[in-house]
Parts: structure tokens; sequence; C-alpha cells
């Protein structure tokens, strides 16, 4: 048993209101005893399409886990739909039905009629204990146990329980002790198809470990994902190549963890004993923002202004109003103006400048939506960037930001 299948049950979770957070924990605890997910599905409260849903997932999968749909109510059709996927009739549990009785009367409270429903199970189901709540999990089998269909609560609280008390021992057994070790590269400043340029044939040549890039929000991933039959073979077989590729992007990674780029810029900064200030203008306080999302960043961070107008850029950086009447407010002199003016005002030993046209409107032929100027002042040198980003003005606004901090990792490096 090397791979499994993870079916959401709930007509709420194909709307934008319920996110299913269930499969990610299942996610985790499958990879930790060496089972990878290949395939999850959301399926509504529909019976037709449902079965349609379990009969092929029992065809496909070795491992097959639902979640949700075991409750009282005439929309909970779990367990009658994988009954007849897998031709079992269905049988009233009556120690199940007197354990339901049993919690309400604890309660005071009388069992309503429709809880029976959550006695009736398949034949030939393993019953696990759900003691949180009142639908138990199912543990069934088809074939000679060719295929194993484990049925759970969609509550997180009662899912997460009888998963981590009932089902993780017995699959940790079928799945002959094998251990997946997951490493994480993050990269900044390439596209996906440049770093894969760089690293394919690199990771090309291994089925061991799997190689995964994700492009995310300002950044790029390397999912490493080794398989082994230790923990520690696993690791090594990630190492192996995750070393190399580290090796060749050089400082384009910035994490080969969970961290973000200004967790890493906060270290960089403590490290080194630096303190930093920013002048921003079209990000409109968001370097500011990602740096104090980092707990303890008072210890680096001196402050920030959000300087949006010609008259606030005078008043917080010393701008002169010549220079912003000669070059425009969008322009590489202003850019360094704003950085050495607020490391400046604020005592800093780096500061940082932004400005730029964040859209929709507001562009022209020669400064177009998407042109960005950023500088970095330290000491008695001032760098600078010019960039031209595409997308609306969110995606804008966070490159900007993403490669302004990037400037301070990199300065820092």
């Amino acid at each position: 048993m090397e791979t499994a299948e993870i079916i959401a049950i709930g007509s709420e979770l194909l709307t934008p209101h319920r996110v299913d957070s269930n499969s990610l924990y299942l996610t985790g605890q499958l990879n930790s005893i060496g089972i990878e997910v290949d395939l999850k599905v959301v399926a509504g409260d529909q019976e037709t399409r449902l079965e349609q849903v379990a009969r092929s997932a029992v065809e496909r999968s070795p491992l097959v886990i639902a979640t949700g749909g075991l409750g009282p109510t005439e929309d909970d059709i779990t367990r009658k739909v994988f009954a007849r996927v897998l031709r079992r009739q269905m049988v009233l549990q009556h120690d199940i039905l007197q354990t339901i009785r049993d919690r309400f009367r604890s309660r005071g409270l009388e069992m309503p009629g429709n809880n029976a429903r959550q006695a009736l199970v398949p034949v030939g189901a393993r019953i696990l204990d759900n003691r949180l709540g009142t639908a138990p999990g199912l543990w069934l089998e088809k074939g000679e146990g060719e295929v194993v269909i484990i049925l759970l609560p969609g509550v997180p609280s009662e899912m997460k329980a009888i998963f981590e008390e009932s089902c993780l021992p017995l699959l940790s057994q079928r799945s002959g002790g094998f251990h997946l070790f997951t490493r994480v590269l993050r990269s900044t400043g390439m596209t996906e198809s440049q770093l894969d340029e760089q690293i394919a044939p690199i990771y090309m040549p291994y089925k061991n470990p799997v190689t995964t890039i994700l492009s995310g929000r300002g950044e790029i991933q390397v999912h490493l994902t080794g398989r082994a039959k230790s923990r520690q073979e696993a690791e090594s077989l990630v190492h192996e190549v995750a070393d190399r590729i580290q090796v060749k992007l050089g400082d384009f990674i910035f994490s080969t963890g969970d961290q973000s780029l200004e967790q890493v810029v906060g270290e960089f900064l403590l490290r080194k004993k630096e303190t930093l200030a920013v002048a921003e203008s079209c990000t409109g306080g968001l370097i500011a923002e990602r740096i104090t999302r980092v707990p303890g960043s008072s210890r680096y961070f001196m402050g920030g202004v959000t300087c949006y107008s010609n008259p606030s850029k005078v008043e917080f950086t010393g701008m002169p109003p010549l220079l912003l009447e000669m070059s425009g407010a969008v322009s590489a002199e202003v850019a360094k103006r704003l950085a050495e003016g607020i490391r400046d005002r604020m005592g800093a030993s780096i500061g940082l400048g932004v400005t730029g046209v964040a859209g929709p409107s507001g562009g022209s032929r020669e400064k177009p939506v998407g042109l960005v100027h950023l500088a970095l002042a330290k000491g008695d040198q001032v760098e600078h960037r010019e960039c031209r980003f595409s997308g609306d003005r969110e995606r804008i606004r966070f490159w900007a930001s993403q490669t302004a901090l990037d400037m301070v990792r990199r300065r820092l490096l």
C-alpha cells in the first residue's frame, strides 16, 4: 500500500464558505507512514454523483479514505453509497445504537429517532469507535484486503481522534514501514521556466526522490520527497539531490524550509546587527506590514512611512521639492532619496525606498502601469532597481514588496 485517495464529502465544501481542511490533515498523517496521496476529490451530497465517485475510487486506489456524510440527517448518504458500491447489505448494529442512546442520556436528552441511521452499517465493516461524537467510523475491505476503505466523520475533531487511535496503527503495519521525507527549497528572482531549465538535468535522472516545482506568490518552490524503509535513508536520498540543486541556484534560494522571505530578512538583520527603515509609496505600507508579521521584529525594524502624496514625501523623508518636480514621483532619483531620507530620519543602518505605478490607472507611455523603482541605502552606497511587473494592482504591489525585501537579503549575504 503506497498510495491513497481521499474523498471529502459535503455539498458545503463546494461553496466558497467552507474549506476542506480534513484532507490536508490526512495527507500529513499518511505521508508520515510512507503513504502518498495521489488523488483528492470533493463530492457533494448528490447520491448518484457520489456513487460514481466512490465506485471509481475503489476501482483505482488501494486505500480510499472518505470524510463526511455519516451524520443522522437525510443528506448523510456515505454509508449506503459505499455499501451499494461494495454490494453489501446494511444491518442495524444494536451495540452502536445503545452507545448513541447512552451518549444522549448522559446529557439529559432523549435520542432523536433519526440518529438510529448512524447504527446502520455495511455487513463486514469494522467499527471504529468515536469517543467524541455519535457517528462511528467504518473500516471496510474489498476482496482479501486488496482495497481498504475507511469512512470517517466530517467533524475535524472526531475525524482526527478516530484516525489517530484506530486507523494509523493498522495502516502503519500495512504500509510496510516505509517513511516519506520532504524538503522544500524556496527561491525568488527567477521564473518557473528559468528555474526548471537550470535544475532539470539534476533531478530528472532520479525516480526517488520525486521532484515537484510549484509556483507560488512571489516565489518558486522545489519540493523533493524521498521514500525509504527508514527516515534516515529517505532523508539521505532527498539531501543528495537538494544539495546539488541548492549549489546550482545559489543565492536565488532564500529558504530551505518553511521560512518566509520576511523571516529570513529578519534573521539576517539580527545576525549582522543591522536595522531597517522603509519609505513606501506604491506599496502602501505592505513592506512594513510583512516585516512586522514576524515576532521580535522591533529589534531590527526602526519604522516606516507611507508617503503616497508628494507633500508627504517631502515631509517624512526630507525630499527636495525640486527633485520631485524635475524627475517625477516615479523615478530612480526619488526612490534613492526616499531610501536615504528614511534611513537618516529613523536612525537606521539601511533604508528602503519604493515608488511606482500600481494601476490600474495612472500609467503613461514613459511610465506604464507596473513600473516600480526600488532603492536601498546603506553607508555611502545607494543601490537602485527598475522593475516592470505585470498583473493587477495587488500583484504589482506584492511583487514590489518581495523584490524590495530580496534586495535587503542579498545586500546582507
